[in-house]
Parts: C-alpha cells; sequence; structure tokens
C-alpha cells in the first residue's frame, strides 16, 4: 500500500519494491527494496524529472531528512527525489545477525553477503526505474560509497543516466583493498595531527584513556568489549567537518572519580558505544572491504593487515614512549567482530568473505573512458575516507567528468554544506560554469 504524508514544504510517499535477490536469476528468490519519495509541497503535480539518492556506506539507509534539510532542498527546486534504502539497508530487506541465520550456515550467509555491492545494486536500479520514472533516465547523486555505485552505473547501464552527480566519491578503478590502506594510514594520521594541534590538551586524555583500557577489561553497558584498538577507531570521526570537535568533547569527560578510582564515567560509555556499535549497519562490517574485490584476490582483513606496516599506529608501543596516541578512521578489523555483540555471530560469515576470491570486475574503464552522461564530481581534498589521488585518477579516465577540488570541506560536504555542494555539482553536470 503506498502512503502519502507532509513533512514542514514536502510531501513524501512511501514505495516498496520486489527485485531479483540475484538479477542473473530473475525467476528465483526476490528481495524487497523500500524507497521515499520526496516532492516541494507546491509542485506536488508537476510533471518533474527524477533524482536518485544513492547514500554512503555500505551498509547504511537512506538519509532520514525532515522537511527541506542539507543538500535535499536545492533539489527540490528541479527535482521530484527518491531516497533509495539500498538492499539490505533501512526498511529493505534486512541482513544482520537475526535475519541472516534464514539462510543457514556461514558458507550459505557469505555467498548471499556477496550479492550486496554495487553491482547488485545498481540493478537494482535499473530494475525499479521504469516503475518510477515511466522508462525515463534520471540523475543519480551518489555519496561516498553511493558515488562507487554511481560510477559502477556509468559502466554497465549509463543510458538510465541523465546525468551523475558525485560527493566524495571517485572509487579507483582497479586498487586492491591493500592499496586502499596503504594510502589511508598516513592520511589518518595527518588528521589526527591536525586535531591535536587544535586542542593539544586531548594528547593527554587520549593517552589516559588508552592506557586505562591496557590494563583494564572495560565492557560497556550494551556488551561491546572496549579494547584499546576499539577506542582508536573512534578518529572516524575526524573524516567529518565537526568531527574534531565532537572528539574533543567526548575526551574532556571521560573520566570520574570512584570509591575504586578513576573509572570511565557512565555517560563517556553510553555515547562510545552509540559511536562503535554496528547494530544499526552491520553490512557495514560483513562487506566494507568486499567493495574494493574485483579479481581472484582476497582482501584478507586487509586493514588489519596493512595497519602493521605502520607501527605508530601500535597503542602499546606508544605509550611505552611519550608519542601521541594515534587514532585510525575507516577500517574493519576482524577482533571488531568478537567485541561487538551484533556483529559475534557474524564472525565465521566474516572470514569467509575475506578470504572469498573469484569476484566480479565492478568498473569498465573502456566503456567510462567512452562516457557520454554528465558527469560532476566534489573531491575533498585529503578526504579522510576516500583518496584524493585515487579519486583524480578515476576523474581523468571517465570521459567528460568535471571535477570541483575543495578542502572547504570534509567527507560530509554535501551534508555539511547544505544547498552549496549541490549546486555546484549541478551547474557544472550543465556546463553553467
Amino acid at each position: 500500500m503506498t502512503v502519502t504524508y507532509r513533512q514542514p514544504g514536502v510531501v513524501l510517499t512511501d514505495h516498496r519494491f520486489t527485485v531479483p535477490l540475484d538479477h542473473d536469476d530473475p525467476a528465483g528468490e526476490t528481495i524487497e527494496l523500500y524507497a521515499r519519495e520526496v516532492v516541494a509541497r507546491d509542485r506536488v503535480g508537476r510533471d518533474l524529472p527524477w533524482l536518485l539518492y544513492l547514500q554512503g556506506g555500505p551498509g547504511f539507509g537512506a538519509n532520514r531528512f525532515i522537511g527541506r534539510q542539507a543538500w535535499l532542498g536545492r533539489a527540490l527546486e528541479d527535482y521530484r527525489v527518491l531516497l533509495l534504502d539500498q538492499r539490505g539497508t533501512g526498511h529493505s530487506t534486512p541482513a544482520n545477525r537475526q535475519t541472516l541465520p534464514l539462510r543457514g550456515g556461514p558458507a550459505e550467509q557469505a555467498d548471499h553477503l556477496a550479492r550486496f555491492r554495487a553491482d547488485a545494486i545498481v540493478r537494482d536500479c535499473e530494475a525499479i526505474r521504469p516503475q518510477v520514472t515511466g522508462g525515463a533516465p534520471w540523475t543519480v547523486l551518489g555519496q561516498s560509497f553511493g558515488g562507487f555505485c554511481t560510477v559502477a552505473y556509468l559502466s554497465t547501464a549509463p543510458e538510465g543516466l541523465d546525468a551523475a552527480l558525485i560527493t566524495g566519491g571517485l572509487p579507483s578503478l582497479d586498487a586492491h583493498a591493500d592499496d586502499v590502506y596503504r594510502a589511508a594510514y598516513p592520511r589518518m594520521e595527518r588528521k589526527v595531527a591536525a586535531h591535536y594541534a587544535r586542542y593539544p590538551q586531548d594528547v593527554e586524555r587520549a593517552r589516559r584513556i588508552a592506557d586505562h583500557l591496557l590494563t583494564h577489561d572495560v565492557v560497556l553497558p550494551s556488551g561491546y568489549r572496549l579494547t584499546v584498538e576499539a577506542f582508536q577507531t573512534l578518529g572516524v570521526l575526524l573524516g567529518s567537518g565537526d568531527g574534531s570537535h565532537r572528539l574533543h568533547y567526548l575526551l574532556e569527560h571521560a573520566f570520574v572519580r570512584t570509591p575504586a578510582g578513576p573509572a570511565l564515567s557512565d555517560a563517556f560509555q553510553e555515547q562510545v558505544q552509540g559511536l562503535l556499535s554496528y547494530a544499526a549497519h552491520p553490512l557495514y562490517a560483513l562487506i566494507h572491504e568486499a567493495i574494493y574485490a574485483q579479481d581472484d584476490r582476497p582482501t584478507a582483513w586487509s586493514a588489519e593487515r596493512v595497519r602493521a606496516e605502520f607501527p605508530r599506529f601500535d597503542a602499546a608501543k606508544t605509550l611505552a614512549g611519550d608519542e601521541p596516541l594515534l587514532f585510525t578512521g575507516e577500517t574493519v578489523h576482524p577482533w571488531m567482530f568478537d567485541c561487538d555483540p551484533a556483529l559475534r555471530p557474524l564472525r565465521e560469515t566474516a572470514e569467509l568473505l575475506a578470504a572469498r576470491t573469484g569476484w566480479t570486475p565492478l568498473y569498465d574503464p573502456a566503456r567510462l573512458a567512452a562516457n557520454e552522461v554528465p558527469v560532476a564530481a566534489a573531491v575533498y581534498h585529503d578526504d579522510l575516507y576516500v583518496d584524493t589521488a585515487h579519486s583524480l585518477a578515476t576523474a581523468r579516465a571517465v570521459r567528460g567528468l568535471r571535477t570541483w577540488v575543495t578542502d572547504e570541506f570534509e567527507h560530509d560536504g554535501v551534508r555539511a554544506g547544505g544547498p552549496r555542494v549541490l549546486d555546484r555539482l549541478l551547474a557544472l553536470a550543465r556546463d553553467d560554469v
């Protein structure tokens, strides 16, 4: 049943679609996709072109906006917008510790999750496009991993696109996950140095927390085991525009005095478990490295292996000296499946995905070199999550792609920048600048 309702300045309509789990077997098992249509209240009856939004991740449902927040207000000036919950996320058929046992054991679960990458997401989009637009091509806005999906869209079904807009999401066309993380760890170190330059008092605070975690067994109220390595992953905050400030405020009230001595405060623990838990987005942990896999090489816990090449991230060695503790960023590690109760039942499944080979290609360089779809991409200089050099190499490989390289924003520029980022990308795609 289609449900339509209102928020300030907009009219929303819920849509549900049925698509094949495996598009190579269209008569086989199906899954459900959920999407939310948004249109400006004063344009409800107008024949507007469509803009499809593909969220970052993997593993996150589309933004739940209220009214015309962030970039949405600018989009609604020109488009009817579809906010898609990609397969396995949001209100679409879920894939998590509760539902995956329905597939069978770890081997069956891993085979199932191998169908949740960008290639399948693009085929989902093409399956629902005729139902949404009547067959007309649409404009796609891809944020982060959504940009990866957009480049895959240009590679496999450019006929479905009127234009492609990408923010912080131009992937390398051929880099292995190892290459991605060898480029990432130095960026992480630079972001941490910038944070400590802004908040020098956090150097001692972070060292004190790390020392406490090395000498105490800390289990958060949710059951999450807070190790020093888990604490270091809070550096993921440093990839957003306000992340350094959020990390600072988190660290400043970490300890309270108790009869047994200093302890991590309840308030600190509550905030940390909200930041570290994968309960709401387990696919991020399960298939994050698989989004880079395109050949017979396994990812084999790439972020964990490559981290060993950067010994300055070793907390125990850092605390033995007087160096600042380094935080990490957008990385997934095998120990997360021991620490996080939302991931523990999926440890063996994750191991099988890490060992998997024979991944299909996600991008077609020859087709991208012959591209005719207007494409514009915002590349955030020294983006914590997506390597700038990799992005610019891909930009050169896509015919006609126009870039806007900026250090005004971090990875979340399309959200933090309000309408400005989308406005610039539309102008570039339309050749208005």
